[in-house]
């Protein structure tokens, strides 16, 4: 019936219940819960400067400021001429409540204030008046504005109806506790916002790196789609020609050479299909095989025509590697390069290719910037698109800046040797040296020229 009421009721109604409401959540509802004010965080701007001893004390600080505070109170109530031992202890509980029992200290300093009032004959003396603006303050710095807000309602409420309805008594003390709140509040709602901004910077963050990653993950999907669908194909090609290169070959053969081309006809469709998910609606699927270390010295030459002077370095027997092998190298050396256009402008490059039996070792490391032009800021797309593919390959990586202030990308993609084809080398580029039973093979570009 109530909250039939409430929904049929005008504005007004509706936000005086729900004041009502705030004022039962904040001051009444677990009003005696234990809350202990915890200590201050170890990770501040000030506080990691100091010493490790000295760091565990401070961090403790507000807990002495209230203790502190509390011994004022009490020690103000010991100047009264009456009743000297509860003038000042009694006032002071409520302060130090403030610690354990927020909520529950403002009602115990109101409590201690009518306590003292009928000692003293005067409602707002010294010791009750400072201890009520303390635990104000505190409760009201440990809790939110709008309980601070109606905590200083019911202290001025409280005063006039003790005085009988006289507020120039209570005034002072609603007065001061009303800029003491005011001040907490402000530093309270910039304090959340800060908050507020720091997380949604993360979540920002966050979301722009699983961005990335996704975006990455469908770039290597496409990529993987045209090197799949290329062997499929050759599969099925080679499947439906087989039989006419054999005389009279037997029927079970026959069959055979059918079965293989319906399945492999069949997967292609289904990568297809598959990969339709992820593909972009205007993306176009590229007219040219997809690039492999042969044509990493095309990428090197268009890559030095920027300017930027590159050396390539090859050590071991050069063979062909799986062609998804040879394609995530093939961009991993291409992102490093254009991240070395990027961040390093005017500085050189150098890429360094390790064929060994167990795989194959990537490098490419730039010098620091040189000369006018700027660097231009990243967010760390790249190396996040390196990882992937590094990953995706059960690789490894690392990347980090060197000691000149240049910057290194290392990698190395595992390939074992059933998996390696049986091709014949590559011819070998010019400038080859023998020696210990390894081929070095090194290529060097000095202002754009071979």
């Amino acid at each position: 019936m109530t909250e039939t009421q409430t929904k049929n009721s005008g504005p007004e109604f509706r936000a005086a219940a729900g004041a009502l409401d705030g004022l039962r959540e904040d001051l009444f509802r677990q009003a005696f819960a234990y809350r202990p004010l915890p200590p201050m965080s170890a990770d501040g701007r000030l506080i990691r400067r100091l010493p490790e001893g000295l760091r565990r004390g401070v961090v403790w600080t507000p807990h002495a400021l209230v203790l502190f505070a509390a011994f004022i109170v009490m020690m103000t109530g010991f100047a009264e001429w009456d009743y000297r031992l509860l003038m000042g202890v009694v006032p002071a509980i409520p302060v130090a409540m403030t610690l354990i029992r927020p909520v529950a200290a403002f009602w115990a300093s109101l409590l201690a204030t009518v306590f003292c009032g009928i000692l003293s004959s005067e409602l707002w003396g010294a010791s009750p008046f400072m201890g009520q603006v303390v635990v104000l303050v505190v409760v009201a710095a440990r809790t939110r504005p709008r309980t601070a807000a109606w905590m200083w309602l019911l202290t001025l409420l409280f005063g006039m109806l003790v005085e009988g309805g006289d507020p120039s008594i209570t005034a002072p003390l609603a007065t001061l506790s009303a800029f003491a709140l005011l001040v907490v509040a402000v530093v309270q709602i910039r304090r959340d916002a800060e908050r507020e901004v720091t997380v949604q910077r993360t979540v920002t963050a966050v979301e722009r790196d699983r961005r990335t990653l996704l975006e990455e993950r469908t770039t290597i999907a496409r990529e993987l789609h045209d090197v799949v669908a290329h062997h499929m194909s050759v599969v099925a090609i080679q499947a439906e020609a087989a039989p006419y290169r054999v005389e009279n070959p037997p029927p079970e053969l026959e069959q055979a050479f059918v079965t293989i081309r319906e399945n492999a006809v069949a997967a292609l469709t289904e990568l297809r299909r598959v990969l339709g998910v992820v593909r972009a609606e205007d993306y176009e699927a590229p007219d040219a095989p997809q690039p492999t270390l042969a044509a990493l010295d095309g990428l090197l030459d268009n890559v030095r025509e920027t300017g930027l002077e590159t050396e390539k370095v090859i050590t071991g027997a050069v063979r062909e590697l799986p062609q998804g092998v040879e394609l995530s190298a093939y961009r991993i050396v291409q992102e490093a390069l254009s991240n070395s256009l990027r961040h390093a402008p005017g500085s050189t490059a150098r890429v360094e290719l390790g064929y060994v039996l167990g795989g194959l070792g990537l490098r490419v490391v730039n010098g620091p910037p040189q000369g006018l032009v700027k660097p231009s800021p990243g967010a760390g797309h790249g190396i996040t698109g390196m990882r992937e593919r590094v990953a995706m390959l059960n690789g490894e990586m690392t990347a980090g800046t060197t000691a000149d202030g240049g910057y290194e990308v290392a990698v190395f993609l595992p390939v074992p040797l059933s998996e390696q084809p049986e091709r014949p080398e590559r011819p070998e580029p010019r400038d080859t040296a023998e020696g210990n039973g390894e081929t070095v093979v090194i290529e060097r570009v000095q202002d754009g020229r071979a």
